[in-house]
């Protein structure tokens, strides 16, 4: 059998532009060898050319930041993380927060000039992922938080509190980076993702055996926990699992929050 790794079969693809199974066969028929790999493919007529802007950007950094009453967080994307710990790669990403802290997501706009002579510069495909501003009332606290990876940000967090704390404001950044809900409450999960995890914990329960009369209580239980691990307020707090979020906050209210991670 032909030696070839899944990262050969990763960078045939974005040489020739082939789809992965394509890129493996290829591969396959011609013992490893990349270059007749490339060769095999665009004889077969399967091989496209494949522009900078059609690569895979999943890596890069995130950053956010919080001032006064304003917070932002912008993802910025590039191919390797070579280019994402570099100096001028690190230098776009803040030229960019700075911009729309200062006079909001449109700023973006003004950097676009200098984004397109970086990827020219780094040879790779950069460009921008999620970018959100946050503008909150002088009743709210807002705060930000970012793991940081190799030098990085990889994991950010936005969330603004109403009626709370800065210490209560981290807190519950800290804990939305490590815990990843991905709604606030319940009752924003929307009715076909409810749907969905419903008739899989039904699928699974049958399978399991149980009575077909218990199924609908036993169901019930398990969207509970289904519920507990994708809404914020239901989360356990993740330096107290004692406490949860919801307890935590006490009079206090979250009124938004953004997660953004590098190749999520």
């Amino acid at each position: 059998m032909a030696d070839f790794t899944a990262k050969d079969v990763q960078t045939l693809r974005q040489v020739t532009g082939a789809g992965m199974m394509d890129a493996k066969k290829a591969l396959v028929e011609n013992d490893g060898d990349a270059e007749a790999a490339a060769q095999w493919l665009r004889e077969k007529g399967i091989a496209k050319s494949a522009s900078r802007s059609d690569r895979e950007n999943s890596e890069g950094m995130v950053l956010a930041r919080v001032d006064g009453q304003s917070a932002a967080i912008v993802e910025l994307k590039c191919e390797t993380d070579f280019v994402a710990k570099s100096e001028q790669f690190g230098e776009m990403a803040d030229k960019i927060l700075t911009a729309v802290l200062a006079r909001g997501e449109d700023a973006v706009s003004e950097t676009s000039d200098d984004l397109e002579n970086l990827k020219i510069t780094l040879k790779e495909n950069i460009d921008l992922g999620q970018v959100v501003r946050y503008e909150a009332g002088s009743d709210s606290v807002l705060d930000a938080y970012v793991h940081q990876q190799n030098g990085r940000g990889v994991n950010a967090v936005l969330v603004e509190i109403n009626q709370g704390t800065q210490e209560i404001a981290h807190d519950i950044a800290l804990h939305i980076a490590s815990n990843r809900p991905k709604y606030l409450t319940r009752d924003e999960v929307p009715a076909e993702v409810i749907a969905a995890e419903r008739e899989t914990l039904e699928n699974m329960t049958r399978n399991e055996g149980k009575p077909e009369q218990a199924i609908e209580k036993i169901v019930d239980g398990r969207m509970d926990g289904f519920f507990r691990e994708a809404a914020l307020l239901e989360q356990k707090f993740v330096k107290d699992e004692k406490v949860s979020i919801s307890e935590l906050l006490g009079d206090s209210t979250v009124s938004r929050f953004i997660q953004v991670e590098i190749g999520s």
